[in-house]
């Protein structure tokens, strides 16, 4: 029997990176997947690739941003999979371009909070009425290494990740009489399809790409003690949470960064 048997999972963002690892893991452990995904070909890539493995999954086109969307998205997966008692909020964004506060655009600011503040926020206020009515469940949200770093030059984003650690103590302070776990992970770098884009060269290879911006992210990566990670690294963490051996965990950001910010 899976570690995730009789559960059900909404998983944001799971048409690629961390959250596809993550609906894919859960699936194989038992779970039936909700795979929310704005991106409809990703979406149903994923859920085609769980039912291809035997597991049960069912693709809904959601926008996190918007509030209508996700209920409907939340309202579905009940309907289709059964009562919801995993909710993974696992879509995020950094943009490239993100810098230090007196210098950043300040057009960064609502595009990057409505993705990482605003998203876990809306799927928590639907979700969490339906954790409740399963009798108990938990949520996953996706904060980072930066919020617990101060020597980070992205702060828009850092604004934002340190938001989701306040919302996720918040939250589980709120909901632990109902049986509801809320916890967060905090990866450092990982070799998503996004992280890739931005660092430009898939290999991060000084003999491919010898450019100052390749140095930078190369040194990122030395300073790791246990290298990059991959997004089946995350994905483990985030089994962990949502079965029933986190029992004790609440509250939580667990820091899944390498030991990076540590150091």
């Amino acid at each position: 029997m899976g570690r995730l048997a009789g559960k059900v999972a909404l998983i944001t963002g799971a048409g690629a990176g961390i959250a596809k690892a993550s609906a894919l893991l859960f699936s194989r452990e038992g779970a039936k997947v909700a795979v929310c995904e704005v991106n409809a070909a990703q979406g149903r890539a994923t859920e085609s690739e769980i039912r291809a493995l035997g597991g049960e999954a069912h693709f809904i086109h959601t926008d996190v941003t918007d509030e209508m969307s996700v209920r409907n998205a939340v309202a579905e997966t009940v309907s289709r999979l059964g009562p919801l008692t995993v909710l993974f909020n696992c879509v995020g964004t950094a943009a490239a371009e993100d810098a230090p506060c007196t210098e950043v655009d300040m057009a960064l600011w609502e595009p990057t909070f409505a993705r990482n503040v605003l998203a876990p926020f809306l799927c928590c206020r639907h979700g969490i009425p339906e954790l409740i009515k399963a009798g108990g469940g938990s949520v996953i949200n996706m904060s980072s290494w930066v919020a617990a770093c101060g020597n980070w030059h992205k702060h828009i984003y850092t604004a934002a990740k340190g938001a989701v650690v306040s919302l996720t103590r918040a939250l589980a302070g709120e909901y632990s009489k109902y049986g509801i776990r809320v916890n967060a992970i905090a990866p450092g770098v990982v070799r998503t399809e996004r992280t890739n884009r931005q660092y430009d060269n898939p290999q991060w290879n000084l003999a491919v790409d010898p450019s100052p911006r390749a140095r930078v992210r190369v040194e990122l990566a030395r300073g790791y003690p246990f290298s990059v990670g991959e997004p089946d690294h995350i994905a483990h963490t985030a089994l962990f949470l949502a079965s029933d051996e986190s029992h004790m965990i609440n509250g939580t950001v667990i820091m899944a960064d390498g030991g990076r910010s540590a150091y």
